[in-house]
C-alpha cells in the first residue's frame, strides 16, 4: 500500500511524525519538513493561498511497497503462462459470440491440463461446467474461478501459523527431496516466527548434504535462532534428540528441524525419516505438531509423486510450495490441494525472506485470473 504524506491537513500543536506512517523514509521527511517551512506560522493565510506553491503530484515522497503488495505482484508474474491460458485462451473460444460446442469444451479441458492442473482434475472441472449453461468468457472464468477455489482449501482452515503449546515447543519436521529449497525455506520461516516475537531453534537433522548444516547455520546467524548440529554425517535421529533436549531446557517455542532430501525414489531415506519421527515422539508425544513437505512449483506432475511417497513415510500434514515465480504452471496448486486434501501452507516467489508467505486462496486466484 502507498502512503500520501500530503491527505491529513498539518495539526499546529502535534509533531511532524502524527500525520505520516511510521515507515517513513528520510526523504519523506525531508519533504515534509520543506512543507513545514513553506507554511506561515501566524495567520497569514489571507496573504498566500492555501494550495502549496506546488502540485502536490510533483512532490512524490519515496514510496515503500508493502510486502504482501510486491509478493503478489511477483506471483501473479510468474502465473503469466497459466493466465495466458486461462484467459486469453478462453476469450478467443467466444470472439465470434457464438455458443460453446463440444469441440471448445474439449479445447478448455486440454488448457487445464497444459497449466499442471492434472488430467482427472481437469475432467473433474468439465463435468462441473458441463452442468452450467455458459453464456460468455467472463462467465465462464467466473465459473472456472468458483472451481478452482473450492480445491484449494479442502479442509476450511487457513494457514497454521507458529504458535506455540500450552506446554513444551511446537515441533515443525520440514521434509523434501534435495533442491527444492527446503533449507531456504526453514530459514524464511525462522525469520518470520523471530518477528513474532517467538524463541526459535533450527535443528541440522540433513547431515548427509554436503554443506547442508552450514546453510542452515547462515541462516541462525542471520535470523538469531537457536541452532544445533553434529558433524557431518551423523545420525540425524541423534541430532534431533539433542535438539529437543536444548529446546526444552531453553524455553523455545518453535523446533524447526531439517531433514535429508536424497531422491526420493531412496528408500532408505523414508525409513530414515520414519526414524526421526520416531524418536520426537518418545521426547514430546503428540508431536511432531507439523509436518511440512516442501516441494518445487516448477517439477510440475513429479511434485505429485514426491508427495506420495513422503505421505506414506511421515504423515505430511501441509505443503510449502516454492519457485512460483519462475516456469512453474499455477495449476500445480490446485492439483496439490484437491488430489491429497492436505492444506497449502505457504508459497514463495523469490530469494527474499519476505517471499514465502502463508497461502491465501482469495489472492491467488485473483492473481490466476
Amino acid at each position: 500500500m502507498a502512503f500520501n504524506i500530503f491527505k491529513k491537513k498539518k495539526q499546529p500543536d502535534r509533531g511532524p511524525e502524527s500525520d505520516r506512517p511510521e515507515a517513513a523514509s528520510p526523504q519523506q521527511e525531508s519533504i515534509e519538513e520543506t512543507v513545514e517551512q513553506a507554511v506561515p506560522e501566524k495567520g497569514k493565510a489571507q496573504e498566500r493561498p492555501e494550495a502549496p506553491p506546488a502540485p502536490a503530484a510533483e512532490e512524490e515522497p519515496e514510496v515503500r511497497e508493502a510486502p504482501s503488495s510486491g509478493f503478489y505482484r511477483r506471483l501473479r508474474s510468474g502465473l503469466s503462462k497459466t493466465r495466458r491460458l486461462l484467459t486469453t485462451d478462453i476469450d478467443e473460444l467466444f470472439s465470434s459470440g457464438r455458443q460453446l460446442t463440444q469441440e471448445d469444451l474439449d479445447e478448455i479441458e486440454e488448457r487445464l491440463i497444459t497449466a499442471d492442473i492434472g488430467v482427472k482434475t481437469a475432467m473433474e472441472i468439465m463435468e462441473r461446467l458441463s452442468r452450467i449453461k455458459i453464456t460468455d468468457s467472463n462467465h465462464l472464468k467466473e465459473s472456472l474461478k468458483e472451481i478452482l477455489h473450492s480445491y484449494l482449501r479442502p479442509d476450511g482452515e487457513g494457514p497454521v501459523e507458529g504458535a506455540g503449546l500450552s506446554s513444551g515447543p511446537r515441533i515443525i519436521l520440514v521434509v523434501g527431496v534435495n533442491g527444492v529449497g527446503k533449507t531456504t525455506t526453514i530459514g524464511k520461516l525462522a525469520a518470520r516466527y523471530m518477528r513474532e516475537g517467538k524463541q526459535v531453534m533450527l535443528v541440522a537433522g540433513d547431515t548427509f548434504r554436503a554443506a547442508a548444516i552450514e546453510q542452515l547455520e547462515i541462516w541462525a546467524e542471520r535470523t538469531g535462532a537457536d541452532f544445533i548440529k553434529h558433524r557431518e554425517n551423523s545420525d540425524p535421529a541423534a541430532v534431533v534428540y539433542d535438539g529437543l533436549e536444548a529446546a526444552r531446557a531453553r524455553g523455545v517455542d518453535i523446533v524447526l528441524i531439517d531433514t535429508a532430501g536424497r531422491l526420493h525414489t531412496k528408500i532408505n531415506l523414508m525409513e530414515e525419516l520414519k526414524k526421526i519421527k520416531r524418536t520426537i515422539t518418545k521426547q514430546i508425544v503428540d508431536a511432531p505438531h507439523e509436518v511440512l513437505l516442501v516441494l518445487d512449483a516448477t517439477t510440475g506432475q513429479n511434485a505429485l509423486s514426491q508427495a506420495e511417497l513422503f505421505l506414506q513415510a511421515t504423515d505430511v500434514t501441509g505443503i510449502a510450495l516454492t519457485k512460483l515465480d519462475g516456469t512453474a504452471k499455477g495449476g500445480i496448486v490446485v492439483n496439490l490441494c484437491h488430489t491429497f486434501q492436505i492444506p497449502l501452507r505457504y508459497i514463495g516467489v523469490g530469494e527474499q525472506v519476505e517471499d514465502l508467505q502463508p497461502f491465501d486462496p482469495e489472492k491467488f486466484i485473483e492473481a490466476l485470473f
